[in-house]
């Protein structure tokens, strides 16, 4: 008897949703949360990790080794740096030309 309820309770239910299914979702995907999720959680965890790196080969002695890993370290973190801005500024140049 129970189950009988329950499948006449789910068919019900269907039945609803067919007459008025759910509206879509009107927002899109938070970007700026998962920027700033990224920004705030992940990149300090892996700079801390590169810090550990450099740190390890300096006492081993391997100073030139180090210098070259932070100077490319350097470099990547410019490069990420400017893909951010690149982002923003096309974000803007798509505005203006075609409004929005």
């Amino acid at each position: 008897m129970i189950v009988q309820l329950h499948i006449l309770q789910a068919a019900a239910d269907y039945v609803q949703f067919l007459a008025a299914p759910p509206a879509a979702p009107t927002g899109g995907i938070n970007t700026d949360g998962i920027l700033s999720f990224f920004a705030t959680k992940i990149l300090p965890i892996l700079l801390c990790l590169l810090g550990i790196v450099f740190i390890g080969r300096a006492n081993k002695g391997e100073v030139s080794k180090t210098i070259t890993s932070s100077g490319i370290a350097i470099l990547g973190l410019v490069f990420m740096a400017g893909a951010g801005t690149l982002f923003f500024v096309g974000d803007n140049l798509v505005k203006l030309l075609f409004g929005g």
